[in-house]
């Protein structure tokens, strides 16, 4: 018997991070169907009340709530499960300070106070109270990753002006990577140091062009994310800029790679324009060539192809990407009926789900998207057409952790959405690194095996580096035994699947 089980944790706020490490913990364990770790807000409380949990379960609970609830086979699964969230919360706590004898600090300058050599805060608390939170740290005189979002792009002007004033950096809002002083920060992958420095309006875009720079054997200086909205004429680029001449005077970068999606062009001039010495290439995707950078800058459409134009900037050898390909994608086109012609897209990144669109279009024409690069893309989409979603919006992750965090999102909705006899081929990125899934290729293995033996093709790329902890080999021998076709870039699986569904093995193998 199924059973539903609440435990609610009256003034113990918990921020994003431990939210979606305790859910991870207690979907993991056996038996349970659904889980979640939320602070009891209005919108969590709403879609708890959808699971079933009445206003009595929560017992007035108030934004400053936890609440933990779980649904299992029984109540021995579930009382498990919230044993194992309530574990993952509340890990350490034994009521001494890690310094005996002092209480733990109440502020984020006492705490920096202690930790003279700390240069960087990152703050990971809900949208209303990130703004405040991050100025704190300014005052502190600390550098700041505003892991946060649903921050006001007003907000955001305000703090980034200010912590250019004081010669800091406000990375964020909804900043998931960096890597600074070769640490990552947030969502990032281990790479090698090297002399790239990357500057990136877009997550996933930033972890796809560092694991690349480390795979191709160049490496990376550093990694500064600047928040998505930061190169948009609100916000006029105005962290990117600082960053960009930061890295100008780096004596340890020799090139600056921009990553971010289509850019206010004027903004995206002058962000280039702040670096006086140091050669930049941008990978603003979806960008058109017309409107304009100076001459002398590359503008690469894909974020494989902003690599690439780096590789040659610096001399550097690439790898032949379409090693093995023609020989796959005839086979696959063999298993695939004609009448199927249909690409569906699941991603966990959406710059990568961004980046799939501008390839697919090429060759198939429209595509359709929840985060569409044109407003009459957006979803719904009318039937057999093309279909890329980006898991990772709101609509998906409402009182649930990312998918790059917890994969089961993703296998329900490729089960409802891409059985269908007009799909084609399934496209997928797994994303690795810190903070991600211990084995995401692992937890969708099954329903990829699945979809191939009904007749669909899937192309998944792989999205890590050797250092990652859940063994990037691995992750692509799982892949590669379900029958999917895996690639060395995200671009490559969009051409791929190009290739399978319009029945055209050359764009498979065709020159990025």
């Amino acid at each position: 018997m199924s059973a539903l089980q609440i435990r609610v944790f009256p003034g113990t706020y918990r921020d994003s991070l431990l939210l979606l490490s305790a859910t991870r913990a207690m979907r993991d364990e056996s038996g349970v169907s659904w889980a979640a770790a939320v602070m009891a807000t209005p919108a969590n409380v709403e879609d708890l009340a959808g699971r079933g949990v009445s206003a009595a379960d929560l017992d007035g609970a108030d934004a400053n709530a936890l609440v933990l609830a779980v649904q299992a086979r029984g109540a021995a699964a579930a009382d498990a499960a919230l044993q194992r969230g309530h574990d993952a919360l509340f890990a350490g706590e034994s009521g001494a300070s890690a310094e005996p004898g002092r209480p733990e600090p109440q502020s984020i300058s006492e705490a920096a106070a202690r930790l003279p050599e700390a240069n960087v805060a990152v703050v990971s608390v809900p949208g209303p109270y990130a703004a405040i939170t991050a100025h704190q740290a300014l005052t502190a005189g600390l550098h700041v990753l505003l892991f946060s979002d649903n921050v006001p792009m007003a907000d955001e002007v305000t703090l980034k002006e200010r912590a250019s004033r004081l010669g800091r950096l406000v990375m964020g809002p909804g900043a998931g990577t960096a890597m600074l002083g070769g640490v990552g920060l947030g969502f990032a992958n281990v790479v090698r140091p090297g002399r790239v420095g990357v500057v990136a309006a877009a997550g996933t875009g930033a972890q796809e062009v560092m694991a690349l720079l480390d795979r191709w054997e160049i490496g990376v200086s550093c990694v500064i994310g600047v928040g998505g909205r930061d190169l948009s004429s609100g916000v006029g680029g105005l962290m990117a800029a600082d960053a960009v001449r930061m890295l100008d005077n780096d004596p340890g970068t020799d090139v600056i790679l921009l990553v971010s999606k289509p850019p206010d062009p004027a903004v995206a001039r002058r962000v280039i324009g702040a670096s006086e010495h140091t050669a930049v290439i941008a990978a603003c995707l979806g960008m058109p060539v017309l409107d304009g950078l100076p001459g002398e800058v590359p503008l690469a459409a894909t974020l494989e192809e902003g690599v690439l134009l780096v590789a040659r900037s610096l001399g550097m050898p690439v790898p032949d990407l379409g090693e093995g390909l023609a020989d796959a994608v005839e086979a696959a086109l063999a298993r695939t009926g004609g009448a199927r012609g249909a690409v569906r897209g699941f991603f966990t990144g959406g710059t990568l789900c961004y980046e799939a669109q501008v390839v697919l279009s090429r060759s198939l024409g429209p595509v359709y998207s929840n985060i569409p690069f044109r407003p009459d893309l957006g979803l719904p989409a009318p039937p057999g057409a093309h279909v890329c979603l980006d898991l990772g919006e709101e609509e998906y992750t409402r009182g649930r952790p990312h998918p790059m965090i917890d994969p089961s999102a993703r296998r329900e909705i490729m089960r409802e959405q891409a059985g269908g006899g007009e799909v084609a081929v399934v496209l997928l990125d797994v994303v690795l690194g810190y903070g991600s899934h211990p084995d995401p290729a692992g937890e969708i293995a099954d329903t990829c095996a699945g979809l191939v033996a009904r007749g669909a093709a899937v192309v998944a790329y792989v999205l890590g580096t050797d250092g990652d902890p859940q063994d990037f080999g691995a992750q692509r021998r799982t892949l590669r035994e379900t029958g999917a076709i895996v690639t060395q870039t995200s671009a490559q699986a969009a051409r791929v699947a190009a290739a399978i569904a319009g029945r055209r093995p050359d764009l498979a193998t065709a020159s990025p």
